[in-house]
């Protein structure tokens, strides 16, 4: 089972880096396309560890570049998420 806390090193790793600014850029593309973004298309243009996907968007969400909206019961892939207090300027 996923857990960020167990997950959280990878992104720190030089491949956890790429994939983490791969999904940085798209998850700040859909944001300002709609305004919001589930989890499956944050991650549908990346490839590797779903883990290690989920926990890029985790670590956004520590950062407060992201806002969850959804609460613990939905499915992963079902997350919503929106613009946090330290949401960079990025254009579409």
């Amino acid at each position: 089972m996923y857990s960020y806390a167990e997950q959280r090193n990878a992104v720190f790793t030089e491949r956890g880096q790429r994939l983490f600014l791969e999904i940085r850029d798209n998850t700040h593309r859909l944001l300002k396309l709609a305004g919001a973004a589930r989890m499956q298309e944050i991650m549908a243009d990346s490839t590797g560890c779903s883990w290690d996907m989920l926990a890029c968007v985790d670590r956004l969400v520590e950062l407060e570049e992201i806002r969850e909206l959804t609460k613990d019961d939905v499915c992963g892939q079902h997350r919503v998420f929106v613009s946090g207090r330290n949401a960079p300027e990025v254009d579409p």
